[in-house]
């Protein structure tokens, strides 16, 4: 591809979903001295291109989350825009390491970001809630050992539905100064068998979501599912507006980022042959 020279303006946005396996990233942001999605992403975009690039994503995942559904977009040059989405799939799964994989590739206008632009974000958390060790799936679950009251779990998660501040449900230096206030949408729990494996998995659906706000939801939650607490605690703590009043934060790599919703129409499927 032709090298692209300062002052050039975008055509429009090429935008990836992408998923990873978090355990050896400090988190999807880039970060100096430490390996991140990000930068292997940029780092692979960059080497395809010729060019430096400016990446968007729809969430910065903590170290140690996965994604399945994590969007991530920057300004395309016309060139860029007729690369196929074979090719896009085939160069990233030469450049980027194993546990990066784009999953897919749209074109988007000019104007569009997979942050500003997305209108819900979807997380799930997997519990492995019995006393034998998992297996197959031990890397992306949190192995709790004791059983787990998901009606119970499940009620509770309900007053969390709406629009709330979610100070208690974040990280404390984080909220110092920035506004607290998001709209969970949906919540449920849901048993499934994952490559032999029975998991407890609880998917959430929020307009956005605060710094290691579904964890801490989760570990809030667990400490009812294991009959430790009441399920009107969970409201109590919530209205509190005080990280002190909620449960621990559960553990990061039991939780996936698993897809963004953007507006009908945003994203336009790439075809075989160059526009």
């Amino acid at each position: 591809m032709a090298e692209a020279t300062e002052g050039l303006a975008a055509a429009g946005t090429i935008v990836f979903k992408l998923g990873y396996d978090g355990a050896a990233y400090s988190g999807f942001a880039e970060q100096p001295s430490v390996t991140t999605v990000a930068g292997e992403l940029r780092r692979a975009i960059e080497t395809f291109v010729r060019r430096p690039v400016e990446l968007t994503c729809a969430g910065r995942t903590d170290a140690g989350v996965h994604a399945i559904g994590q969007y991530v977009s920057f300004p395309a040059l016309q060139a860029e825009l007729e690369v196929t989405r074979t090719r896009w799939l085939r160069a990233m799964d030469a450049l980027l390491p194993r546990d990066i994989a784009l999953g897919d590739v749209f074109h988007a206008g000019p104007e569009f970001s997979a942050r500003f632009d997305a209108q819900a974000r979807t997380y799930t958390y997997r519990i492995a809630d019995r006393p034998n060790r998992p297996v197959l799936t031990r890397d992306h679950v949190w192995w709790h050992r004791m059983h787990l009251d998901e009606d119970a779990m499940a009620e509770a998660a309900q007053l969390l539905v709406g629009e709330h501040d979610f100070k208690s449900f974040c990280k404390v230096a984080s909220a110092v100064g920035k506004p607290t206030c998001r709209n969970v949408m949906a919540t449920s729990f849901v048993r499934e068998v994952e490559m032999g494996e029975g998991v407890l998995a609880f998917t959430i659906t929020g307009n956005a979501f605060l710094h290691s706000m579904v964890r801490t939801i989760v570990g809030t939650l667990v400490e009812v599912g294991m009959h430790r607490r009441e399920i009107a605690w969970v409201g109590e703590a919530l209205a509190a507006c005080d990280r002190r009043a909620a449960g621990p934060t559960a553990p990061a790599h039991g939780l996936t980022f698993i897809d963004v919703r953007y507006p009908e129409g945003a994203l336009h499927e790439i075809g075989e042959a160059p526009r």
